[in-house]
């Protein structure tokens, strides 16, 4: 697991879903393996409790795939949120047939996890007569295939809950597309917030006019002050007539650069907001 980065430290964290799950795993990479995780039943539950500065230091939130795209309804919720975005996490996800220890292939009857797990494994399940069953959580269907011992079930879930439930993994990496990357946002409660050293990304809010040309002008100010525009993601704007925001992330050299920009950015957009300025994350196993 990852070590705690220098500037971050929260112990007790926010993640969506149950211990086992692949926020639990992103969370080790960013804080340590003995970082204390607080499991919640929505992203939702996740915002507030991560924003309660007396349960919590923070959260961590996943808000893309590679493959199933941005998971629209998180931004929204962040920007509702005083939360602050110190840093991000991208997990390549690794889906892994588990079993109690013991049990061979030919013993299994049953294959238990969450629908989209059980899709990312079609081709290697479809290779055997088992039923399959959809759960709401891999991680829980680890959980039960632990606690019920039985010998005729399979449970589809990562590495981290084999360790945590004792479980045999019987089938490593059987997930069809293997450039299955989540990226997870690591959040805090807004004050006393420090910027770490070497920062180079930023996370932004802004909404435009109607005026013709305007987000070509945005985005040329952006270009022109050096900085990479990694990912630019239209919402619409809750309550308007399709009027819509943009959440963007911007990759830059150094401080003076990015503060140049959105001071640059001001005149040209509306409800200009920075999320968080952090170190850029790298790809890790999950």
């Amino acid at each position: 697991m990852g070590t705690p980065h220098t500037n971050t430290p929260p112990q007790r964290i926010a993640i969506q879903g149950y211990e086992g799950s692949f926020h639990q795993v992103a969370a080790q990479y960013f804080f340590g393996a003995s970082v204390s995780v607080l499991p919640c039943a929505s992203f939702r539950e996740l915002v507030k409790l991560a924003g309660d500065t007396s349960h919590s230091n923070g959260g961590i939130m996943a808000i893309e795939n590679s493959i199933a795209g941005s998971i629209l309804p998180n931004y929204n919720l962040l920007q509702q949120s005083q939360l602050k975005v110190i840093g991000e996490v991208y997990l390549e996800i690794s889906q892994n047939l588990l079993v109690n220890p013991g049990v061979q292939l030919e013993d299994i009857r049953e294959v238990h996890s969450h629908p989209m797990a059980i899709l990312q494994c079609l081709d290697f399940l479809e290779k055997h007569p088992w039923k399959l069953v959809e759960t709401e959580d891999t991680a829980l269907s680890a959980r039960l295939l632990h606690q019920h011992r039985g010998r005729h079930t399979a449970a589809i879930a990562s590495k981290l809950a084999a360790r945590l439930f004792d479980l045999d993994i019987i089938g490593p990496d059987i997930h069809t597309l293997k450039n299955n990357i989540t990226r997870f946002l690591v959040v805090a409660p807004g004050k006393k917030i420090s910027i770490p050293d070497k920062a180079d990304k930023a996370s932004v809010y802004f909404q435009t006019d109607h005026t013709k040309g305007i987000l070509s002008k945005v985005l040329a100010v952006i270009a022109d002050g050096g900085i990479n525009l990694s990912k630019l993601q239209s919402m619409p704007i809750p309550g308007s007539h399709f009027k819509y925001g943009f959440y963007a992330d911007m990759e830059f050299t150094d401080r003076l650069q990015l503060e140049t920009v959105l001071a640059a950015l001001t005149p040209v957009t509306k409800n200009l907001k920075l999320f968080g300025v952090y170190r850029k994350g790298k790809v890790v196993k999950g």
